[in-house]
């Protein structure tokens, strides 16, 4: 297990939710590797979470995200600490990242204690579709330089 993850989450055939599926593949096929980073897709949340993110240094979160106060393709870029808790908690399909992490912090596991997290805002991620739209498709190449430069930078730095 590799210090680093770069966590792409999303769902492969829910159209625009596939970019983060989309961003592991090319990440898994390109000049950006590192020894201390591990570029992983997971179709998982909530509990699932848990597993991969314990004994992480720092983690990437590589999501889709729909807030309606951007147009679609606009990336977010933001510490974890600024997402809200879930208004619907009532499965453990419904359990967001920042309560995954206090659960398993409050269970003995070993979180990170860094977690960035970088979004593209969607288009469309309710349409059963291999293929992202048009927008979300153009902030491929800027999030893999933005990935990049998160991964250089991170990846340099030893732990305390």
């Amino acid at each position: 297990m590799k210090p680093i993850l770069v966590l792409c989450l999303g769902n492969e055939v829910l159209s625009d939710d596939a970019f983060g599926p989309v961003i592991a593949r090319l990440l898994d096929h390109s000049a950006y590797q590192h020894d201390r980073v591990e570029v992983m897709f997971a179709p998982v949340a909530g509990f699932h979470l848990l597993d991969l993110l314990e004994q992480r240094e720092k983690v990437l979160v590589v999501d889709s995200i729909q807030t309606g106060k951007v147009r679609p393709g606009t990336l977010h870029f933001f510490p974890m600490g600024q997402l809200a808790p879930s208004k619907g908690l009532t499965t453990s399909h419904q359990i967001n990242l920042p309560t995954a992490l206090e659960l398993g912090r409050k269970m003995g596991y070993q979180m990170p204690d860094h977690i960035d997290v970088l979004a593209v805002e969607v288009a469309d991620n309710t349409t059963l579709s291999e293929e992202l739209t048009g927008t979300v498709a153009a902030a491929i190449d800027p999030a893999l330089k933005s990935i990049e430069r998160w991964m250089a930078a991170h990846s340099t730095e030893t732990a305390i």
